[in-house]
């Protein structure tokens, strides 16, 4: 099939946005979501953040990978309209499970889910794809990443940062002085380094494909299910791919220096809110890098002459009455006299009554809220109370009551 826009320049680079997989650790809040649909400081969702950089990166293509639950997802990129992507020959393309080619039909793994969009960005003209994950907060300006990977040469250029928490959770990165990486080590048992991958990759598509297939090549001299779809071996990417370009020795790295953050656990999906409140999170505020969303139009945030509101974020639409501190408030949310929030995020459309004091709370959707104590006074690792509406099959929820 000859590319359907061979002659245009801007087909060269695609952001492909991994936003397929089921997302457990963060349950109970992708139960009835996709984790990239995940609400994320009220009135934005997590894959916000991929989406915003494409954007002021200045890219003129994104592909969502989708798989899980994709109708809130879809239902809010709205064909891309809110970051300019919705234009006609470029913009935003979502890519659904297909049938049709040996590799297609349920992606089992997202090195998997790379190895099925090979042929559409070959037939499309990419040379350069540059593949991100969906639960990860950051700022940040690819534009540099790419001009870095043109001048090197490389075939992969891995965006890394240094994190003070545990490196094991990431994959693990060892560069030389000049910046070429010489291992890459997905969640080792004894990190070698406290330099780990963003999930941030630019990688040259002929390379990529190369090396997909000569791992395909050497899986099919072993016993394989006979059932698995082409691919399926590839597994986790950070586990055959990476390291599989790591040793054709054209690897390098790009240092991101400023905030990062995998919010890809309960545990820290809330500690990336409370360092939003502390100020030391991401920055929502820089008018030069806004963090574009689809709002939906609400009223102003009410605060009752009456109420108490310390270092707390109030969303549109939401209504305090009682007492609230550090906390975040979501859209629609309702805060009743005499009620106490504390140290919580409540994601949006729920009302706390009266009597019911909440302290390191996370409230889905829609959540039923019981009057008296919930949660944890001085919450450590794994402690923190996650509330659901009754009913899951509508917490998907926020597609039906058209939450932000």
């Amino acid at each position: 099939m000859a590319d359907p826009f061979p002659d245009d320049p801007r087909s060269a680079v695609v952001a492909l946005i991994l936003a397929g997989g089921r997302g457990s650790r963060l349950a109970p809040l992708t139960d009835a979501r996709s984790k990239p649909a995940v609400p994320f400081a009220g009135q934005y969702r997590l894959i916000d953040v991929a989406l915003t950089t494409v954007a002021h990166s200045g890219l003129q293509d994104a592909w969502i990978v989708e798989q899980y639950r994709p109708f809130t997802l879809n239902q809010h990129v709205a064909g891309g309209r809110p970051w300019d992507l919705d234009g006609t020959r470029h913009g935003l393309r979502v890519l659904p499970p297909a049938q049709g080619r040996d590799e297609e039909g349920f992606a089992q793994g997202n090195g998997h889910a790379i190895h099925q969009q090979l042929a559409p960005l070959r037939r499309f003209g990419a040379k350069t794809v540059v593949i991100m994950s969906a639960d990860h907060l950051y700022r940040m300006d690819l534009r540099p990443v790419l001009e870095r990977h043109r001048e090197r040469d490389a075939e992969l250029t891995v965006v890394t940062t240094q994190v003070a928490e545990d490196a094991s959770r990431f994959g693990v990165v060892s560069s030389d002085a000049d910046g070429r990486v010489t291992a890459y080590d997905y969640k080792p048992d004894e990190p070698a380094t406290d330099v780990v991958a963003t999930e941030v990759f630019v990688a040259d598509v002929d390379a990529l494909t190369e090396v997909i297939e000569s791992l395909l090549d050497s899986a099919s001299e072993e016993q394989v299910d006979d059932d698995d779809p082409a691919g399926a071996q590839l597994g986790d990417y950070g586990e055959t791919i990476i390291p599989a370009l790591v040793e054709r020795g054209r690897v390098h790295e790009f240092r991101h220096e400023g905030y990062w953050k995998d919010v890809g656990t309960i545990d820290a999906y809330f500690q990336a809110h409370m360092a939003l409140l502390r100020g030391d999170g991401l920055d929502l505020d820089d008018p030069r890098w806004p963090l574009i969303s689809n709002f939906h139009p609400r009223p102003p945030a009410f605060v009752h002459p009456e109420a108490e509101v310390n270092g707390s974020m109030l969303c549109p639409g939401s209504r305090v009455r009682g007492t609230v501190t550090e906390s975040v408030i979501g859209p629609g949310v309702v805060v009743e006299a005499g009620a106490t929030v504390h140290r919580s995020v409540l994601l949006g459309s729920a009302t706390v009554p009266a009597g019911a004091r909440l302290d390191a709370v996370i409230a889905d959707v829609g959540a039923r809220i019981p009057e008296g104590a919930t949660g944890q006074t001085k919450p450590g690792p794994g402690n923190i109370t996650v509330l659901t509406p009754d009913d899951r099959s509508t917490a998907e929820g926020d597609e039906t009551t058209g939450q932000a």
